[in-house]
């Protein structure tokens, strides 16, 4: 029970300071002049869904697992007809005064089913094979939209996966050979065969190109956001106030618009909060013995990592701008609304009973000792 406050306490501290500065974002942009209220309802819809999860087994989802994954997949397909377009990307369902990214919720069906897969009573090729499938399937259907990004994630998720299975090395090999082949069949398709490229991913593709190829020369926004970041003294007061215009600095840059104008200081209070939740995550796989919920746990803690990593070095100008946001920070109720639910999952009552029982066994065992 301490842990799981804990982990409410810190998510709750990372909230106030996401809302804090949308509020301080509707100086920047009139598009933002009620992020900070609509984050707000965000987060009080993924505590009331925090809450309920945690009242659920969460052994029951791992079983029903195919069901939310195919479900998704289908929403995967349907995005492509009759999705909303932002920032290039037909990614988006509009529901009025919201709008759902399925590419963000595929990340914890894909999780959920793929560790149910892992520990199937099956040959593990077969498992193997199953795996590599069921990741193909949504990563196709997303690099149509195209968010190349999520198609990362998916992949972290599949190399988790594959852990339990003990796989030979030469299947990773394998596994990144045939990601280097990807690459080099779409540079080539982008250098000789053009229209195609038009055909199936639209003019969009160019300009995602462009902006990777020549991600350090005449890049407005990177240059905004190290100027804002570099720039900093340790503390400013920003409040109903900007101090430099930071595009994007309510999604991709909060990070650099935090730090313009509030200081560094609010850089390193992210960074203690960052630890502090993916610590107490992973003293919560070493006290709960369910494979399934460790294993889900692992990879939400891999997840946050390679998203910090990412949006991190996007904000300090060490890597192109690829539309990776930072966790439970950035504007966006479908990624909050993801990472509440693996939250939810991982801090289910199953896994509550399963750490209460052994923190009774460990007394025990030290009462008959003593």
């Amino acid at each position: 029970m301490k842990k799981k406050i804990r982990i409410i306490t810190i998510i709750t501290l990372l909230g106030l300071i996401s809302i804090i500065n949308l509020y301080n974002a509707k100086y920047l942009n009139i598009f933002y002049q009620n992020y900070y209220l609509k984050q707000l309802i965000w987060y009080l819809i993924c505590f009331i869904i925090f809450f309920i999860l945690n009242k659920i087994n969460n052994q029951v989802l791992f079983k029903y697992s195919k069901y939310f994954y195919y479900f998704n997949l289908l929403l995967l397909i349907i995005v492509l007809f009759w999705g909303r377009t932002i920032n290039g990307s037909k990614g988006w369902l509009n529901l009025g005064y919201f709008a759902l990214q399925p590419s963000e919720f595929m990340k914890i069906t894909l999780n959920l089913y793929l560790i149910e897969i892992t520990f199937h009573k099956q040959n593990k090729y077969i498992k193997l094979f199953q795996l590599f499938i069921y990741t193909l399937l949504p990563s196709i259907l997303v690099f149509l939209e195209p968010d190349t990004g999520a198609i990362i994630f998916y992949l972290l998720i599949l190399l988790i996966c594959m852990i339990p299975l003990k796989i030979n090395l030469k299947y990773y090999l394998l596994l990144g050979i045939s990601g280097i082949i990807f690459i080099l069949l779409i540079i080539y398709l982008f250098i000789h065969h053009q229209q195609f490229l038009i055909k199936v991913l639209g003019t969009n593709i160019f300009y995602r190109a462009d902006r990777i190829i020549n991600f350090t020369t005449n890049n407005y926004q990177r240059d905004l956001a190290l100027l804002s970041i570099f720039g900093s003294s340790l503390i400013h007061n920003g409040l109903n106030n900007i101090l430099i215009y930071i595009p994007e600095g309510a999604t991709d840059f909060i990070l650099a618009f935090i730090i313009g104008n509030y200081g560094l200081i609010f850089f390193f209070i992210i960074l203690i909060l960052y630890y502090c939740l993916l610590i107490n995550l992973l003293n919560l796989t070493k006290q709960i013995h369910n494979k399934k919920t460790n294993y889900l746990i692992i990879s939400f803690i891999y997840l946050l990592l390679l998203q910090m990593m990412i949006n991190i070095s996007m904000n300090i100008g060490l890597i192109p701008i690829i539309g990776i946001t930072l966790p439970f920070l950035s504007y966006g109720g479908s990624s909050l609304l993801v990472n509440f639910i693996y939250l939810g999952i991982i801090l289910s009552r199953t896994s509550m009973d399963d750490l209460e029982h052994s923190k009774n066994k460990n007394n025990w065992h030290m009462d008959n000792t003593d």
